[in-house]
């Protein structure tokens, strides 16, 4: 079962130190499964709770899961891994995978932080000092309170992957159940399993979650909420007004639910923000800058109620510390002086989603793409689509990685779309899904 390596040692630190060097190192692959609880035992000579624990830890570490009767296994992206998100794309081959914005969209970073760097220089920001930018706290929150969102004390993450693990953290256990998108942030189903925590998907469509399917999943025992406010990744649903109110309902009835909004894609959307934060107990509402700004741009603005933000401030304090405040003046800098145009970079991005789903379209493909720099493309075969779009020169993000339960899909990034590439484009996903329904339907 496991081949020439053998897992080692006596204690459950051991055994579980073990398994995870192997799987880091590659000599244990993800979805390989692991010897039953009791086989091991006997193999160690150690009592079936040792190595019962153990496998608990690497199920808390995001290394492992466990199926019931059909055992533990290494996880299709074990947290231990450093595994590429985005895998090379062949020379000569179009790449429309990777997630990226258009970087012609993207702000000159030079002069500004030319201009922060004198000014830091002169007056250097020590320890001690305010973990959040004044001014960064003012602008954000003016911005926050116009869009609706509910009013709170505000700090700063290192992107809105950060503040999510920082803010389930803050409130949950291991063993607790998150509802999640179904199809999701990829990031995000990686990251909840990884905390220890056990995903619950939530169906999603061109509006954001469906109302029923999370009360399904709060029902069910979720604690959690992680939903996507606008651009979703993948499919580029938005919430309407109408769904958050159905939203707003659910939550209402599980008051005690851990609701966090992403709004990132704030800056590259022109549809208007419908947030759900206040209806419960505990809620965290976070905008990063890294569509509109620049990815390597790690920061993002976190509000919520005081006793999740103070959490999260106590707990960062004791790890980086707080984000760098020559950054946060730089994103002041950049928002004071309106360096991006935020109409234009949506209308941008909005005429390329429709460019290709209106070509899909002409071919009979379905296609999603209602906000953000993504279409989501509904085929009955992921994997041979993937290929056969490859082959024919174009690459793109198989939906595996994004989905629980829904079905198979295949995400198209249109942030640098032209629109002499949207015919040939969508003829090719024609050609690549035309073969996988003729099977399907024989």
């Amino acid at each position: 079962m496991l081949g020439e390596y053998p897992i080692e040692g006596r204690g459950a630190a051991e055994i579980a130190a073990s398994v995870e060097r192997a799987v880091g190192a590659g000599e244990l692959e993800p979805g390989q499964l692991l010897p039953p609880m009791r086989e091991l035992a006997g193999r160690l000579a150690v009592n079936p709770n040792t190595v019962a624990a153990a496998y608990r830890t690497l199920r808390e570490r995001g290394v492992i899961e466990t199926a019931g009767r059909r055992g533990s296994r290494v996880r299709p992206k074990p947290a231990t891994t450093g595994r590429d998100l985005f895998p090379d794309v062949p020379a000569g081959v179009r790449d429309l995978s990777s997630g990226n914005p258009d970087p012609a969209l993207l702000p000159a970073l030079a002069p500004v932080l030319a201009a922060v760097a004198a000014e830091c220089d002169r007056a250097p920001i020590l320890y001690g000092a305010d973990p959040v930018e004044p001014e960064l706290e003012r602008m954000a929150s003016a911005e926050l309170a116009a869009a609706g969102v509910s009013e709170g004390p505000l700090t700063v993450t290192s992107g809105s992957l950060d503040a999510a693990e920082r803010v389930l953290l803050a409130h949950l256990r291991p063993g607790d159940a998150v509802a999640v998108e179904d199809p999701g942030w990829s990031r995000t189903l990686d990251l909840v399993p990884a905390l220890g925590l056990r995903p619950v998907p939530v169906a999603v469509d061109g509006e954001g979650p469906r109302a029923d399917a999370l009360r399904r999943a709060l029902e069910s025992g979720a604690r959690a909420l992680i939903v996507t406010a606008r651009a979703h990744n993948p499919t580029g649903a938005a919430v309407s007004a109408a769904r958050a109110r159905a939203l707003r309902a659910v939550l209402n009835a599980h008051p005690h639910t851990l609701l966090i909004e992403d709004d990132h894609g704030h800056g590259i959307v022109d549809l208007p923000l419908h947030p759900l934060s206040g209806v419960t107990h505990h809620w965290a509402f976070v905008r990063s800058v890294a569509k509109a700004y620049g990815p390597d741009l790690r920061l993002a603005t976190l509000t919520g109620d005081e006793v999740t933000v103070d959490r999260v401030r106590g707990r960062q304090r004791l790890g980086p510390g707080w984000v760098s405040r020559l950054l946060q003046r730089t994103v002041v800098r950049m928002w004071a002086d309106g360096v991006v145009d935020g109409p234009a970079v949506a209308a941008a991005y909005r005429a390329r989603r429709d460019l290709l789903v209106d070509a899909l379209a002409d071919h009979g493909i379905e296609a999603h793409g209602r906000s953000g720099m993504n279409v989501w493309v509904p085929v009955p075969d992921e994997t041979g689509a993937v290929s056969r779009l490859l082959l024919e020169g174009w690459a793109v993000a198989p939906g595996a990685r994004y989905r629980l339960a829904t079905p198979p899909g295949i995400r198209v990034t249109v942030s640098t779309l032209t629109p002499e590439e949207a015919g040939p484009l969508a003829a090719a996903v024609a050609r690549a899904v035309t073969p996988a329904r003729g099977r399907v339907q024989a």
